[in-house]
């Protein structure tokens, strides 16, 4: 079952103007350290490809925020959020300390999927409850 739907899309010039006037305190309030870390990789070797990293990591934050029904309020936050990508390259969410205490405790599972293009980043984001499996092997059986 569909426990709530969030998009997002970000004007990548946007997020240059905040790395350009704050430099890595703007990326450091939003990525968690191991996006930091490959966000600082992506920006040596090609510093526009690095800006559209952190364009699409901003924007799927905001799309699950939105999705999980909270906005930027505890226990979600930009830094227990994290965007990572299983070994195919298929973006996932990994949480951490309280929100991920509290999104386990709710039962949900998120699905979220991320693009980015010339000026802008795009995200969107389903979380589920359990209740969507068990209808689901009903279905099925």
């Amino acid at each position: 079952m569909i426990y709530g739907i969030g998009t997002d899309i970000c004007d990548i010039r946007r997020i240059q103007a905040s790395l350009d006037k704050h430099g890595d305190r703007f990326a450091a309030k939003v990525l968690s350290e191991a996006e930091f870390a490959t966000w600082k990789a992506r920006s040596a070797r090609w510093p526009a490809r690095g800006v559209r990293y952190l364009a699409t990591r901003f924007s799927a934050k905001e799309a699950f925020s939105k999705a999980i029904g909270l906005g930027m309020r505890m226990p979600m936050s930009w830094k227990l959020c994290e965007v990572a990508n299983v070994r195919s390259g298929k973006p996932t969410i990994v949480l951490h300390g309280g929100l991920k205490t509290w999104f386990e405790a709710q039962g949900l599972q998120a699905h979220i999927t991320v693009t980015d293009e010339t000026d802008y980043a795009a995200s969107f984001c389903v979380v589920e409850t359990q209740a969507a499996k068990i209808v689901t092997t009903q279905l099925t059986l």
